[in-house]
């Protein structure tokens, strides 16, 4: 999986877009949701297709969102929208009309498959989760549980025959720390900007930023100072951090602001537009949304966090010159 995604020739953004996915063209949308709809016939399954879903003669509902986003994210362009589709569908109806994990596995198997992943409070339902901790504005912690070709988000109900939440929490955690480090990328630039990227095609890539120390010891063999570091979660398959050392916090979090948000758009798991301070597990929201842009907002200790550093570094933090 790439750092920065370079899309395949598509319909120019002048077309009349789609309402429901505005990446695709109505062109695209009209094959797009084509190909959907074959894919389920396939399966033996005819569906009716609405702007964002479909649904079966049952009454189930198959949401579009996600596929559509792998698709338009595809550099292999619609020519492979229909595989896609087909390997969805399949996926899904396997999914639904197979014996449930939770009544087929040992509950010592399931918490041995137990991850915490962090989602956006659009992708939560706070009836069915109320055990789910907020790491940040608008986002929250869940446990799921990992299966061959799925992510089963766990609800209260579900969680409550294994154990105390804390305890299955913590296992949770233990097992995150546990994954390996599938890709790493440097981002480095001339202006004193650098951070590391791990990527990969784990669902919980992002959400290890729960688990930030081991990932910064495994990456780059040092702990994390007092100081904290910077971190950004465009999408489930993104983790970006920068330990925070020196002056050149500056110029990284403008660079990451950017990157949160370029990454944030049109993603299959989006999680945030947004680059936080990571201190000592807190997360502290640093970017925000400000018309077509984004700005820069820092609190008082923060605020103080960069005189310090900028006081303490003789680095002129705009073109990385300087001591190292």
């Amino acid at each position: 999986m790439g750092l920065f995604r370079r899309g395949p020739k598509r319909d120019s953004r002048d077309t009349p877009r789609d309402p429901a996915f505005s990446f695709f063209s109505v062109d695209e949308a009209a094959l797009f949701r084509g190909q959907v709809r074959e894919a389920f016939a396939e399966q033996g399954l005819e569906v009716t297709l609405y702007a964002d879903m479909v649904t079966d003669s049952a009454g189930r509902q198959f949401g579009l969102g996600n596929l559509a986003a792998v698709c338009h994210n595809d550099d292999r362009g619609p020519r492979v929208w229909g595989d896609l589709a087909r390997r969805h569908a399949g996926m899904v109806l396997r999914t639904m009309d197979g014996p449930s994990a939770l009544e087929t596995l040992p509950p010592e198997r399931i918490r041995a498959q137990l991850y915490p992943r962090v989602i956006s409070e659009d992708s939560l339902d706070p009836q069915a989760f109320g055990y789910a901790r907020s790491v940040a504005p608008g986002l929250y912690e869940v446990l799921a549980l990992d299966l061959p070709e799925s992510v089963m988000m766990l609800t209260d109900e579900a969680l409550e025959p294994l154990g105390e939440i804390r305890q299955l929490r913590d296992r949770a955690l233990n097992n995150l720390r546990g994954l390996p480090v599938e890709g790493r990328e440097t981002v480095k630039e001339a202006g004193g900007t650098r951070f590391e990227v791990i990527v990969g095609d784990s669902f919980y890539t992002a959400s290890r930023v729960l688990a930030l120390e081991s990932v910064v010891r495994h990456v780059t063999g040092e702990w994390i100072p007092p100081d904290g570091a910077l971190v950004a979660m465009p999408f489930r398959h993104q983790l970006a951090f920068h330990v925070i050392r020196d002056a050149s916090v500056v110029p990284s979090l403008n660079s990451m602001a950017a990157f949160a948000a370029s990454g944030f758009e049109d993603t299959p798991g989006a999680i945030s537009p947004y680059v936080y301070w990571w201190r000592g597990g807190t997360l502290t929201q640093l970017s925000a949304k400000e018309g077509d842009g984004l700005r820069i907002t820092v609190g008082e200790d923060f605020h103080e966090l960069l005189e310090r550093l900028t006081a303490r570094d003789p680095r002129d933090p705009r073109d990385g010159t300087g001591p190292v």
